[in-house]
């Protein structure tokens, strides 16, 4: 009759580890880059601006060249602006962390 075959050797080590939250800045980053563009869009529509040439380049620009130049400040803001409200949120909620129970299982083979 066949031996069954050994279990391997189990250790379980029980330690305290801190858990604490911390915002995900991939999503504060879109966020800002979107409220960037809204930004954008509302003030390109508010300042229509006029048929003249450019003071500085003579050069008569459209509305949508004016979005993109508008887009250029607006969308960089936005994502810094964002990216310091996550830093201030991680500042205050990260301090709070509470401590837990973990165990670790090793198996050897």
């Amino acid at each position: 009759m066949p031996t069954p075959p050994e279990k391997p050797a189990e250790e379980l080590v029980a330690e305290q580890a801190a858990v604490r939250r911390s915002p995900r800045y991939g999503v504060f980053a879109g966020l800002g880059a979107a409220l960037g563009v809204i930004v954008a869009m509302i003030l390109a529509t508010a300042f229509d601006g006029s048929g003249n040439p450019s003071p500085f380049t003579e050069v008569v620009y459209s509305p949508s060249q004016a979005f993109g130049f508008i887009l250029l400040w607006c969308v960089p803001a936005g994502i810094l602006l964002a990216m310091i409200v996550a830093l201030v949120l991680e500042w205050t909620i990260g301090r709070r962390t509470r401590r837990v129970s973990v165990v670790h299982e090793t198996l050897a083979d």
